[in-house]
């Protein structure tokens, strides 16, 4: 044992960090908040605030001008340093005020595709009587900043877009709200972590297979009343997911929008259709099939066919209708095999 070690534990000496004080200070700062849900009131202790790379640049001119009024003798130098000087506080204080007491809450997030972009909606409140200017919002994934100016009394929307790159629930990421009015001398943030998310649907997969020919095991499965792909039916609205030879560009060509139309065609596909992951040839992995079987409900549902997905024990019933492929888009959203 050295004479340092032996000092050390008679006076129990500890590194500054290791001290309570020092892990309290820690925690009151930097630790990161859970999701909050409701409404959620930005008070001072929230904000953070500090010069921006113009605001450091005007600093040091003002030093260099302070110390040549103070060499020179310069009374003018002086007053024309203090004044700067003043016009960068008060322009601090209005900075802090634009993000200081503003109320936010979250909205909402419809669920999308893998591979799209999620838009989670969140609204900032400006109960005050001062409007506020040039405030940003970015996600910690999200592709660009949004910004927006929130006049007073009155509240804003805004959709933060977050990239959408696994199926599944995708938890909205932490809020980052920043401003720099009015003179961008002063850079002031805080964080939110709004209570929000929204499913990702499988990406609906570009394979050319036709919906299956068979119930998939359920009694009764004869009929086939539904349309297939054998003798051409007429035209339909293009969905996600439509097999490239089945797009109807002659029909599209007649019309004067840019509606994309897909050709519809009969016989081959029973009135009921149970979609299962038993239905997707094995060489396929997981996600692939997911994707595949999502294709399907969409083209089940464009066809107006009773269907249903099953996902080993889970079971979503036979059924059509938007609620009804939501459901089933959820299941595949969520499968955890």
């Amino acid at each position: 044992m050295n004479q340092r070690t032996a000092l050390r534990g008679l006076f129990h000496v500890r590194p500054w960090r290791e001290t309570e004080f020092a892990r309290r200070l820690s925690k009151k700062i930097f630790q990161p908040r859970g999701p909050e849900s409701g409404e959620v009131f930005i008070n001072q202790r929230r904000v953070f605030i500090v010069p921006t790379g113009a605001g450091f640049m005007l600093a040091g001119m003002l030093l260099a001008l302070l110390l040549g009024s103070i060499n020179y003798s310069l009374g003018l130098g002086y007053v024309l340093t203090f004044m700067v000087v003043g016009i960068a506080w008060v322009g601090m204080i209005f900075t802090f005020r634009n993000l200081a007491h503003l109320r936010l809450r979250p909205a909402r997030a419809d669920p999308v595709y893998c591979g799209t972009i999620a838009e989670f909606r969140v609204v900032l409140n400006n109960q005050t009587r001062f409007d506020r200017y040039a405030i940003n919002l970015s996600a910690d994934d999200s592709l660009a900043p949004v910004g927006a100016d929130v006049s007073a009394a009155s509240e804003t929307v805004l959709v933060v877009p977050v990239s959408a790159t696994r199926r599944g629930r995708l938890i909205m990421p932490r809020i980052r709200l920043e401003t720099r009015f009015p003179l961008g001398l002063w850079r002031a943030w805080s964080y939110w972590q709004p209570a929000l998310d929204c499913l990702v649907y499988p990406r609906p997969s570009e394979l050319d297979m036709p919906l299956p020919a068979t119930q998939g095991g359920q009694p009764g499965g004869e009929g086939h009343s539904g349309p297939g792909s054998e003798d051409f039916a007429g035209i339909r609205p293009y969905v996600a997911g439509d097999a490239p030879r089945h797009i109807a560009w002659k029909a599209m060509a007649r019309h004067a929008d840019d509606t994309r139309l897909t050709k519809m065609f009969e016989g081959g596909l029973p009135a009921e259709l149970w979609l299962e992951l038993s239905n997707v040839p094995s060489r396929y992995g997981i996600e692939a099939a997911l994707s595949l079987l999502t294709r399907w409900v969409l083209e089940a549902e464009a066809r107006q066919l009773r269907y249903g997905v099953r996902l080993g024990a889970l079971e979503s019933g036979l059924a059509h209708g938007e609620a009804h492929r939501d459901h089933c888009l959820a299941m595949l959203a969520l499968y955890q095999g």
